[in-house]
This record gives C-alpha cells, structure tokens and sequence, in this order.
C-alpha cells in the first residue's frame, strides 16, 4: 500500500510540472498533499499515536481542503487567466524534470535512503522549479508548497516522525505563509491588473 502511495506522490509531483492550467495545478498539488495525508495515517494506524493522527487530519484539513479551496476561489475573484505562462518550453520541462528525478534517485543512494527518499528530494527539486519557471506568482506560491511537502515526507522518513510541537508550528506557518502569499498576490493583481511576474520587468528603469 505504501509503495502505491509513494508512486502517487511521484506522478503528482511530475503532474505539477508538466501542468499548463491553473487549475490544474491547483488539482495536481491537491492530490499530492492527499496522498501524504494517506501516507500519515497508515504511519499514525501502525502505532504512531495521537500526535500523528493529529498531523494527518491538519494535512487533511489544510491542504487538502482549505488551501486549495482559497486558491480556486482567488482564480475565479480575479479572473486569473488559466495559462500559466512557462518561462522555458514544456519539452525542455520534461528533461529537466527527468534528470532531477536521476539526481534525486542518486542522491538518495548516497545517503543511504531508500526510494520513498528520492520522492522527498525529487518533491523538493520540482516544487523548485515550478517556482523558477512558472511566470503566475500564484504557481510560485503552489510551488513553495509543493517543495514544503517533499520537506515534510523527507523528515517523516529520516526522524521517524518529527515532534508534534515541531510538525504544528510547520503546519501554522505554512497556513498563515499561503493566506499571506495569497492576500499579496490580489494585491499585485489589483495593482497591475496581472498576477503574471514577468510583467513586473517593465518596473525596471
């Protein structure tokens, strides 16, 4: 079971790239999260105690539930066009994609680490370069959440489950970082009237 919820994560991670929709994306990050909110609860089941089944029901509720729901809503409030605008080609995507999930798989041998290790790094890289090489601000900010997912799986693998106090400060800082991030992004699109960041090189003198 964990190893089909270890693939999930992996497709939605290369989902995530290859997504040339807002709402897509939006989708792709939602299933992630979704299957590290699965991958919590069998860890929390097999003994894990509380805490954990705490942790899985906040990565339920936050980012499978809330999150994505506020971004959907501000797409539709600010009449976000769909394209995500790529600053490379999707084909340059693919192989940059694919050499970063080869680094992660070797990287991972290096520490020792196991496959669900290489999703972890290979969560982080990607959600990277979504935020490199996506021109919306709103998939920078997908991207940053994306690469905090692959923070928190590879914790969870390394440690042994983080403490709770340690796992609900991420949890709040990540929630109040998204509403922020998103308040800031309806203001770039009142201002200028876009929330496309290439459009802010025209401020340059």
């Amino acid at each position: 079971m964990e190893n089909f919820i270890i693939l999930g994560l992996l497709l939605s991670a290369f989902g995530m790239v290859f997504s040339k929709r807002v709402g897509a994306l939006i989708w792709n990050f939602t299933l992630q999260s979704f299957f590290l909110f699965l991958l919590t609860f069998i860890e929390a089941v097999k003994g894990g105690g509380l805490s954990l089944y705490l942790v899985a029901v906040l990565v339920l509720i936050l980012k499978v539930l809330v999150i994505p729901r506020i971004f959907s809503k501000m797409v539709v409030e600010m009449k976000v066009s769909e394209d995500l605008g790529f600053f490379i080609r999707p084909e340059l995507s693919l192989i940059i994609a694919l050499l970063l999930a080869y680094l992660s798989w070797v990287f991972s041998g290096m520490l020792f680490l196991g496959a669900a290790a290489a999703v972890a790094f290979l969560m982080m890289a990607l959600g990277f370069f979504i935020m490199v090489f996506r021109a919306k601000a709103l998939a920078q900010i997908i991207g940053l959440l994306a690469m905090e997912n692959g923070i928190f799986l590879l914790a969870s693998l390394v440690s042994g489950g983080m403490s709770f106090l340690v796992e609900m400060a991420i949890f709040f800082d990540v929630f109040v970082g998204a509403v922020i991030l998103g308040i800031f992004v309806y203001r770039i699109n009142r201002l200028f009237v876009s929330i496309d960041v290439s459009k802010l090189n025209r401020l340059r003198g």
